[in-house]
C-alpha cells in the first residue's frame, strides 16, 4: 500500500500542477470555463467520500478500491479524448468522485490493517505520498519546458498509467479484517438464519460526529492558507519578494517529509492525540500573529515572519494529521467505520470550497484579520477538545458484526 501511495501520488503530481494549462492551451476553454468546470468537478466529487466509504462497510475494500482507480484511469484516460466543454465536465466530476473516494479507501485499508499502529501507518504514508507528490511536479515542470501540447497529453496520460498502475498493485494486497464483515469460506458452519440482524450505527445522526467534523473543517483551513492565502498576502500587503511563495510551499513539503514520522509518536494513543489539540491551537494563534507583523516589515523583517508563518502553519498541519487520523477513527464504531470516515472525508472537501473564501476575507480585513484567523482556529481546536471529552470517555458501541459469506 506504500507502494501504491507513492505511484499514485507521482500521477497526481504530473496532472495537478498543469490541468489548468492543459484545458487552456489543449482543450482551448476560457478562463471562466475552466473555472466553472473546476467547480463543478469539485462539488461533484464532495460525493465520493461518503459514498466510497459506505460501500466498503458492504464489499471487501480491496476490490471496491481497485473499482476506483480503475475510475480514476478511465476518467482520465477520456479527457484526452475530447475538447467537448460538457464531456471534459463529466470526465473530470468522474475524476474528482474518485479521487475523494480512493482517500477514504486507502485511509480505512490503514485502519483496518495496521490496528494500533495506525497513527505510525498514517505518518509513514503521509510522508511517501508528498514525496510522491513532489516528484511528480518536477517532472511536470520539466516536462513543461517543451512548451508543446503533446507534453501536456503525455502528462494526463502519466496520471491515468498510474492509476492503472495502483489498481495492479491492489491485486497484491490482502483483504484487511472487518468488523462489519466476517468472512466465511465453504468449510465453515452456516450462519443460523434465524440470528436477528443487527443495523450497523449511521454518522447521519450522529450528532456528536457531525459537529467534530464541522470543526475539522476549520481545522483543515491551513491547506488554503499555502494554496491561496500566502500568495496573494505575499503580492498585495507585504514587502517579500514574490518568490518566496514557492518557497514556502518547499518548505512546507520537506517539513512534512521530515517530521511527519517523528511527531505522530506524540499522538499514538487516543488521550495523546486530543491533548495535542492544545499545541495545535498555540501553533494555529501564533502563525496569524506573524502574518499580521509581516505587513509591517520591510523585505527582510517581512521574508523572516512569513517564513516563521509558514513553519507555525506547516506544524499544525503535521499536528492535525496526526490528531484526526487517531479520533475520527476512535469516535467512530467498529461496525461502520468506513461509512463514519467518509462523512469525515466531507470535511476536507468542504474546505476546499469555504477555504479560498476565509483567507481572501483575512486579507481583505488587513493585517489583524490574519490574527482573527489564527485566534478563530485556536477557539475551534478548544472546542473540539471540549466536544469529544465525553464521547471518548464512553465505552465504544459494542455492535455484533454482518456476516458476509463469500464461497
Amino acid at each position: 500500500m506504500l507502494v501504491i501511495a507513492l505511484v499514485d501520488r507521482v500521477g497526481s503530481g504530473l496532472w495537478a500542477s498543469v490541468s489548468v494549462l492543459y484545458f487552456t492551451y489543449v482543450s482551448g476553454l476560457s478562463l471562466a470555463q475552466v473555472g466553472t468546470l473546476a467547480a463543478t468537478a469539485g462539488a461533484i466529487g464532495i460525493a465520493g467520500a461518503p459514498l466510497g466509504g459506505r460501500i466498503a462497510d458492504r464489499f471487501p475494500l480491496t476490490r471496491v478500491l481497485i473499482a476506483v482507480q480503475l475510475l480514476r484511469a478511465l476518467s482520465s484516460l477520456a479527457l484526452l479524448t475530447t475538447n467537448d466543454y460538457t464531456l471534459l465536465v463529466a470526465f473530470a466530476a468522474a475524476g474528482g468522485l474518485g479521487d475523494r473516494a480512493a482517500g477514504v479507501l486507502t485511509r480505512l485499508y490503514a485502519t483496518r490493517a495496521a490496528g494500533p499502529e495506525r497513527v505510525r501507518y498514517q505518518a509513514v504514508q503521509r510522508t511517501v505520498a508528498n514525496a510522491g507528490w513532489a516528484l511528480g511536479g518536477l517532472t511536470a515542470a520539466a516536462a513543461l519546458a517543451l512548451g508543446s501540447t503533446a507534453a501536456y497529453q503525455w502528462l494526463l496520460a502519466g496520471d491515468a498509467l498510474s492509476f492503472l498502475a495502483s489498481a495492479l498493485l491492489t491485486l497484491r494486497c490482502a483483504e484487511p479484517p472487518s468488523a462489519s464483515r466476517t468472512i466465511i469460506t465453504s468449510k465453515d458452519p452456516a450462519p443460523s438464519t434465524k440470528a436477528p440482524s443487527t443495523k450497523a450505527p449511521g454518522p447521519w445522526r450522529d450528532r456528536t460526529y457531525l459537529a467534530y467534523v464541522a470543526t475539522e473543517t476549520v481545522l483543515f483551513l491551513d491547506d488554503s492558507v499555502f494554496k491561496v492565502g500566502l500568495p496573494l498576502w505575499i503580492a498585495h500587503a507585504t514587502h517579500a519578494p514574490h518568490g518566496l511563495a514557492p518557497l514556502l510551499l518547499v518548505l512546507n513539503n520537506v517539513m512534512v517529509v521530515a517530521l511527519q514520522v517523528p511527531l505522530a509518536r506524540f499522538g499514538t494513543t487516543t488521550a495523546a492525540a486530543r491533548a495535542l489539540l492544545l499545541p495545535l491551537a498555540a501553533a494555529f494563534a501564533l502563525a496569524g500573529v506573524a502574518m499580521t507583523l509581516s505587513a509591517s516589515g520591510g523585505t527582510v523583517t517581512a521574508t523572516l515572519l512569513l517564513t516563521a508563518a509558514a513553519t507555525a502553519f506547516t506544524l499544525a498541519e503535521i499536528l492535525h494529521a496526526t490528531i484526526s487520523w487517531e479520533l475520527s477513527v476512535a469516535l467512530a464504531p467498529e461496525t461502520a467505520q468506513g461509512t463514519y470516515l467518509g462523512v469525515h472525508g466531507l470535511a476536507q472537501s468542504a474546505q476546499r470550497s469555504v477555504g479560498p473564501l476565509a483567507v481572501t476575507a483575512a486579507i481583505a480585513t488587513g493585517p489583524l484579520g490574519w490574527s482573527v484567523f489564527g485566534a478563530g482556529i485556536a477557539l475551534t481546536c478548544a472546542i473540539q477538545h471540549r466536544l469529544i471529552r465525553g464521547r471518548l470517555a464512553r465505552t465504544a458501541l459494542s455492535v455484533p458484526p454482518v456476516t458476509v459469506s463469500e464461497h
